[in-house]
């Protein structure tokens, strides 16, 4: 099967996530949704999951989808891949050297390849992600731009704020419909983060799994205007999230929280659950605010102390 470079690395990315026990045995692989995840259309995210299909990874059921496979090792090698990034480190130096002004804000591809030591596809597929997070844009001619907006302080607290009004009132909707095998799949996740992935898991990887958690609320919501809002605004977020993610401290916290909104959901308490999910994205507003006083604008990511939390 002649498989894309863009397709090899989803695959890649979806192989890693069963690895990181992120995806477990018997996980539904959903080509609607990961094509929203990774900001592609449904072609390339069709032709990763038959690939890692064939590789042992998946299994296609009949009329039901992909699913992982039941005690899967994987086979996919991460090797021969000519233009996919060893690691995301490129795309934080970038987002780190836009933040600090460091590369001026109109670039060419030509300069980011300069100044990376990257390949033509590479510098695409980043600036590619750039754009799909919100905070970069093609030029009508020649080169890129990165956006102004995306720099504000005020555009983290407008979006937190923003979130804290809709995912609370997704959740009231009247045509919520539980989804539980989704709700047993974002439990299992959160219940292996406290058995220490979270000091494992990569600083992007973290971020995604709150991410992937509140898009599946959002998602049981049965609301598309809910669910297309809130996953614009994580991919715009994701860029002014860059110099917390190693505050690894936080995670379980927001992890303990995601936790108790299961329960919640799982007992049919969707009033209570939405008041926890609106002081839950309150708060982590207001630890954002507290970490990024601590940390001063030029300074690289500092590891703090951590502490080993068990679930309550």
């Amino acid at each position: 099967m002649r498989v894309s470079t863009l397709s090899e690395r989803i695959a890649n990315e979806i192989n890693k996530r069963v690895l990181d026990g992120e995806l477990g045995p018997h996980a539904h692989l959903r080509a609607e949704q990961l094509s929203e995840a990774f900001g592609v259309s449904r072609s390339p995210i069709r032709q990763a999951l038959q690939l890692l299909e064939s590789r042992g990874v998946l299994e296609q059921k009949v009329n039901r989808g992909f699913f992982v496979r039941e005690g899967v090792a994987s086979q996919f090698s991460h090797a021969g891949m000519p233009d996919q990034l060893d690691a995301p480190d490129v795309h934080y130096r970038l987002a780190d050297d836009w933040l600090n002004d460091r590369i001026p804000p109109e670039v060419t591809e030509q300069f980011l390849r300069d100044r990376y030591k990257l390949t033509k596809a590479q510098v695409i597929e980043i600036l590619s992600r750039a754009a799909n997070e919100g905070w970069a844009e093609r030029k009508e001619g020649r080169g890129w731009r990165f956006l102004v907006v995306a720099k504000a302080t005020e555009t983290l607290e407008q979006i937190y704020r923003f979130r804290a009004i809709v995912e609370p009132a997704g959740l009231l909707e009247p045509t919520f419909s539980l989804d539980r095998a989704s709700l047993a799949e974002q439990r299992r996740v959160q219940e292996t983060m406290f058995q220490g992935e979270i000091e494992r898991m990569s600083p992007d990887r973290l971020l995604m799994t709150g991410t992937n958690f509140h898009e599946a609320l959002a998602r049981m919501s049965n609301n598309s205007f809910v669910y297309q809002a809130v996953v614009r605004a994580n991919r715009m977020r994701r860029l002014l999230n860059y110099r917390t993610l190693v505050d690894r401290d936080r995670f379980y916290d927001q992890a303990r929280d995601h936790l108790r909104m299961v329960d919640l959901l799982e007992r049919g308490e969707n009033l209570e659950c939405s008041f926890v999910l609106k002081r839950h994205l309150s708060g982590a507003l207001m630890q954002r605010a507290v970490w990024q006083k601590m940390v001063p604008a030029d300074e690289e990511f500092p590891e703090p102390a951590r502490r080993k939390n068990e679930p309550v």
